[in-house]
């Protein structure tokens, strides 16, 4: 029995641990944008873009792996994968530069930024099958419902801390975006990912993880996860969730940065960290009550209060501020910041109620889910488009009607209507 515990154990930290990682590679998309935004003023979000793209091509394969290969492997697989990702971006920062390989709205495109771009690509393939290892692991081990909502608001707890510290850096690293700035001012995090990927892989090659599904026949589907209402309204919710995660403090960001005064990138890396430091208070709050509170009143009441945090950012007046360095912000950056106090449940929540009573379709669709997670390429992209058009904060209107859908999922939509359907 000890021996079961210890083993249990050290698979939870293990998936928290890949949990860490996760965010801190996701999150150098909106940092970096804003360099080759400089450059090439329509790239702003495409580092974010490709990122996100790759889930659609990787989601459903990441689940079928999972299934084939178990969850170490899987998970060693991607660390491999993400360390050839972060290398490329390094190498946009010494190569290419002077070769021109198209020109993209009247600006001649050079090939380091094509040599970022798939690097940020392969990224994405990484993250989002150490994505499909994480989320259902920790909710088997917690016994799924609540318990296994609160093991995944522990491990999120850990993804926000590292979040927090990847725009904090880069915006030390860089200061001032001007025409100067480039991928070499960033390296130490390129480096430090690498090789935090590379202690990662050497720590989960040698710890055992419980593999349900590893030499076991391949389950026969009758059916498929979509079947089930709760799952398939889950899907889009877990679309819109991610666009909303990332969309909040990338348009912060620029917002910020594109008020131009000396030091604007520390300042809008400071108060995206801000946003993700208050995902990280969220999930720990989360983390301790998950076992008495339901997910489906904390989803409810997190949805509620974004909504209400963001209409106060896009009504209260510009002229109102606070100074940050001697210059003036506005304070509506401050209620966009916290609404990380409310997103920070949503993944999990999301997910802990969209895989609830799927038995052996779990797996299945967890891949559906990451296939999902494309969702924070394109809608950002989407709010990157509105900002251009009518204002960064008017963009956010598109946020909250985002957020009034994953309202009406924790209301409505997380009901399993489909028990009759057979799960083992």
């Amino acid at each position: 029995m000890s021996n079961t515990k210890n083993t249990k154990l050290i698979a939870i930290i293990t998936m928290c641990f890949i949990f860490a990682m996760i965010s801190f590679v996701t999150n150098m998309g909106a940092p970096f944008g804003n360099i080759w935004g400089f450059e090439y003023p329509f790239a702003k979000a495409w580092g974010n873009l490709m990122n996100f793209a790759a889930y659609l091509f990787m989601g459903i394969p990441a689940g079928k792996m999972l299934i084939k290969y178990g969850y170490k492997k899987t998970a060693l697989i991607a660390l491999i994968v993400g360390i050839v990702g972060l290398a490329l971006q390094y190498l946009s920062s010494i190569a290419g530069a002077g070769t021109k390989v198209f020109t993209y709205d009247g600006i001649p495109v050079a090939l380091n930024l094509i040599i970022y771009l798939l690097g940020a690509f392969i990224c994405g393939f990484c993250v989002c099958m150490l994505n499909t290892v994480v989320n259902p692991m920790l909710n088997l081990l917690g016994g799924g419902g609540n318990k296994g909502n609160q093991l995944i608001q522990v491990g999120g707890t850990l993804n926000s801390l590292t979040a927090t510290l990847t725009p904090l850096l880069s915006g030390i690293l860089v200061g001032t975006v001007t025409a100067d700035t480039n991928m070499s001012d960033v390296a130490p995090l390129l480096f430090i990912g690498m090789a935090v990927f590379a202690i990662s892989f050497v720590i989960i090659s040698r710890v055992t993880i419980p593999e349900p599904t590893l030499g076991k026949e391949q389950p026969k589907y009758e059916r498929s996860p979509l079947a089930f209402r709760h799952t398939l309204l889950g899907v889009i919710a877990i679309f819109f969730y991610v666009g909303i995660e990332i969309g909040i403090p990338m348009q912060l960001n620029f917002y910020i940065v594109n008020l131009g005064f000396e030091g604007s990138a520390a300042v809008g890396g400071t108060l995206a960290a801000a946003y993700w430091l208050m995902m990280l208070v969220g999930r720990a709050s989360s983390s301790a009550i998950s076992g008495k509170v339901s997910t489906k009143v904390q989803m409810t009441v997190v949805s509620t209060v974004a909504i209400i945090l963001l209409l106060i950012a896009i009504f209260l007046p510009e002229s109102i501020s606070f100074s940050v360095s001697g210059h003036d912000v506005p304070m509506k950056a401050i209620f966009i910041a916290a609404c990380g106090l409310c997103t920070s449940i949503m993944w999990g929540g999301i997910f802990n109620l969209s895989v609830e009573g799927l038995g052996k379709y779990t797996e299945a669709a967890s891949g559906i889910f990451m296939t999902m997670v494309v969702g924070g390429g394109i809608m950002p992209l989407i709010q990157e488009a509105i900002a251009k058009s009518a204002g960064p904060i008017f963009s956010y209107w598109l946020v909250i009607a985002m957020l009034a859908y994953i309202l009406f999922y924790a209301l409505v939509g997380c009901k399993n209507v489909n028990t009759d359907i057979k799960v083992d």
